[in-house]
């Protein structure tokens, strides 16, 4: 009788022991943090580990191997894993399985770079959308995209992968991408927070900034994102800000992000990212990538030593599970592993061709009329670059598209036995050290002998030449990389020299990282096409462009100067002859408050001073009229297009611009129109003039028009004012310019701020060291 009393306490003991388990939902968040040991709050804060390449170690989960991680599960509270896919140019995982034979292909896109070419942002939803609905379909959660980095210098390693050299641009286009991803129920992470400006030393370099250069160049395109879009997480950068790494950078993250902007999602580290798990709480970067059991036991022995509170980490834990309560994993989504790849395909092609940017057009050599022969040259026609390297390629793509394949599929006769010589050189694509396993690689052109040209010109109607480059995460180009090699210009003189004898054309492709020396090449050929780098359709959509089934419409969002020492911050990068041996992934921790008067700290290398301040691309060579190649926002196209009726309201704080569009050409095409702003001199010095708007006509037929609509909040106008840390606009007469580019107003209107406009933020981020800013009293 007595064991039996004593089974049924048992029992019951039992019951209300499971009855006291919580199972996670949207509305008890609460309750299950308070569930959680210790040990399993350690662990939801910490991540699951790297599954890289074709790393089968992650078999036991969810049978997805080539992903970077994900997050810790706990059965018994109902918390599922979650799984985390790397991009952003498309989810980049193995197409192969143990003792499976489907494969499991992904589409690669066309790289940010490019897409940002169209000024479109349904463009990057379409794509964003695209790479999402295979994200989901593979039974991942999470993309760890876009990257949106403001391109300070054309030498960076990840050009590729950043929209712009305009914060408003890269902020508009970002936001684009997060809803796309988010619109089918896969989280965004926006990336890499914040001046994360070079690869070189990435893991160890201190950024050192002003606050209002980072305020207005460096952190609004975050901002845009986060105020307008959503994100479900934000990635932080290697790098440190101002002495402190970014992810235990308690200002940035408290005081800007989640203080000024009022972000509520989740903070992750980049891989490896940060050194310090008990700052990296308190800081309130709530997950720690990819995460060690080691991790996990420093945060509990930080709980248990008092140097973290377990309330902190408890807002740490709620906050990675309000994003596992967003996720398809947690309301077991039936994912297919069978995403419509045709139907992205189709996106892909589409966006390259409405994004390309047509440089140079002499006496309308382009389009290509009728179906005839066609020779291609270069080596990278062959074998083209459709993303940059790293962590945000893709690997799992069934096919790319050579630009050869792209005119033979378009219908052209392609010069077989040209082609024959191009496929036995193979690749010629330099790559960083580090993802090449230190390996050198054949990158130069080779010539091709007089008499074979004379005949090949005589037998094909047009040449096209594609050259190309590229670039990749953990490494910068070196500063030889901005200059075309002596092989490759010869190529093309020789190529353009005996089409022309034969009274045939010569049209130059540029496969490209980012923007490049054109001032050697540019009289040369007939046309030069701008394809950055076009994921796998690029071939096809080349095709595309220069047959003319589109006409090109892109135009630049970066810069192409006349020289590297054209650029502002060309003085304080680590311009190399060779790519840095310790690359970019760390190699050492840096020392805490690391600074410019660190001793023995590197220029460049382990520090970085950013003296160009807020003159960043065109706002430096525009206000301080410096000459360039190829100005910001500039694109040419088949047909022309007038602009009419520019118009200006005022309705409070809000200006709205209109302008009528209309196709005066005779082909069908799309305009892009900017809107920049000058300021009345004020208390600031700003630059010349700022973009604060743009908008893109619908594909126009000749003679057909469309009226424009641009609005400018008088907020939109404010410039950061360091000594009293606020956001103002002051009052005065504004000059609202209507453009085709940033050196190309087609009319001028004037709109009036009543009264001035402020606004106050935290007083953070301040820079330890004196920074000799750029003026344009030094002008």
């Amino acid at each position: 009788m007595k064991t039996r009393i004593i089974q049924s306490f048992l029992a019951l003991g039992l019951a209300c022991t499971m009855q006291a388990q919580p199972k996670l939902s949207a509305d008890n968040i609460q309750d299950v943090v308070q569930a959680m040991t210790l040990e399993e709050k350690a662990h939801m804060v910490v991540g699951i580990g790297h599954y890289w390449g074709n790393d089968m170690s992650c078999q036991s989960w969810r049978d997805i191997p080539g992903l970077p991680g994900g997050t810790y599960a706990i059965p018994r509270l109902g918390i599922p894993r979650l799984l985390f896919g790397d991009g952003p140019l498309g989810i980049k995982m193995s197409a192969d399985r143990i003792a499976d034979s489907h494969k499991y292909y992904t589409t690669s896109f066309p790289v940010p770079l490019l897409t940002a070419s169209s000024w479109d942002p349904q463009i990057v939803y379409s794509v964003a959308r695209g790479i999402g609905e295979e994200v989901r379909d593979y039974g991942v959660d999470v993309m760890l995209g876009p990257s949106i980095n403001i391109i300070r210098q054309p030498l960076g390693g990840r050009t590729h992968e950043y929209y712009s050299e305009d914060p408003y641009l890269a902020g508009i286009m970002s936001s684009a991408f997060i809803r796309g991803t988010q619109s089918v129920g896969i989280g965004a992470s926006v990336k890499h927070f914040a001046a994360n400006s070079q690869e070189s030393n990435r893991g160890a370099n201190n950024s050192i900034v002003g606050q209002r250069t980072l305020r207005e160049i460096y952190l609004k395109p975050f901002e845009i994102s986060v105020k307008t879009a959503d994100p479900w997480t934000v990635m932080t950068s290697y790098n440190s800000v101002n002495g402190t790494t970014s992810s235990e950078n308690h200002d940035l993250l408290a005081g800007v992000l989640r203080g000024d902007w009022g972000f509520l999602g989740l903070v992750m580290t980049d891989w490896g990212g940060g050194y310090h798990p008990d700052l990296q709480m308190k800081a309130g970067n709530d997950l720690l990538e990819p995460g060690t059991e080691e991790t996990s036991q420093q945060i509990i022995d930080a709980v248990k030593n008092g140097t973290l509170s377990e309330k902190t980490l408890d807002e740490n834990v709620a906050r990675v599970l309000q994003l596992i309560v967003r996720s398809h994993a947690f309301h077991n989504y039936k994912f297919s592993n069978r995403p419509d790849l045709e139907a992205h395909q189709a996106v892909a092609r589409e966006t390259g061709a409405q994004s390309a940017v047509l440089l140079k057009n002499d006496n309308q050599a382009l389009p290509l009329t009728g179906k005839g022969k066609v020779a291609v040259y270069g080596r990278t026609a062959y074998f083209m670059c459709g993303g940059g390297i790293g962590h945000a390629e893709y690997n799992g793509a069934y096919y790319q598209v050579s630009m050869a394949e792209g005119f033979r599929n378009a219908g052209w006769d392609v010069d077989f036995d040209l082609a024959k010589k191009y496929w036995l050189m193979g690749a010629n694509h330099a790559v960083a050290p580090w993802m090449n396993g230190g390996k050198e690689v054949d990158t130069e052109e080779k010539a091709v002998p007089a008499s074979e040209l004379a005949a090949q010109a005589d037998r094909n109607n047009v040449a096209i030449i594609v050259l190309g480059q590229n670039s990749g995460e953990g490494s910068d180009r070196t500063k030889n990389a901005f200059y075309f090699t002596q092989q490759e210009l010869q190529l093309v003189k020789d190529v353009t020299a005996a089409y022309h004898k034969a009274g045939k054309k010569a049209i130059l492709v540029l496969n490209i990282p980012g923007p490049m020396e054109m001032e050697s090449i540019k009289d040369i050929p007939d046309a030069i096409l701008c394809a950055y780098q076009g994921g796998e359709q690029i071939g096809n959509w080349l095709a595309d462009v220069l047959t003319g089934e589109v006409t090109p419409s892109g135009k630049l969002t970066v810069t192409f100067a006349k020289r590297l020492e054209d650029y502002s911050s060309t003085k304080n990068y680590p311009v190399l002859d060779k790519q840095l041996e310790i690359s970019g992934m760390m190699r050492e921790k840096p020392r805490l408050g690391m600074t410019a008067n660190s001793e023995g700290s590197r220029r460049n290398i382990d520090y970085t001073v950013y003296e160009e301040g807020i003159y960043v691309g065109y706002r430096y060579f525009d206000s301080f009229s410096v000459p360039v190649t190829y100005p910001f926002g500039y694109g040419l196209s088949y047909t022309t297009f007038s602009y009419g009726n520019a118009a200006i309201k005022t309705a409070g704080d809000t200006f709205t611009v209109t302008v009528d569009i209309t196709n005066t050409g005779r082909y069908k095409g799309a305009e892009v129109v900017q809107l920049y702003v000058t300021a009345p001199k004020g208390n600031l010095e700003k630059p010349v003039k700022e973009l604060r708007a743009f908008a893109k006509t619908r594909v126009l037929q000749p003679g057909e028009s469309q009226t424009l609509t641009m609005t400018v909040t008088a907020a939109d106008l404010a410039s950061f004012n360091e000594a009293k840390s606020q956001w103002e606009t002051d009052k005065g007469q504004y000059k609202f310019l209507v453009a085709a580019a940033v050196n190309d107003i087609k009319a001028t209107l004037s709109g009036a701020v009543g009264k001035k406009w402020t606004k106050k933020v935290n007083n953070v981020l301040k820079p330890q060291v004196k920074i000799n800013q750029l003026n344009r009293k030094q002008k």
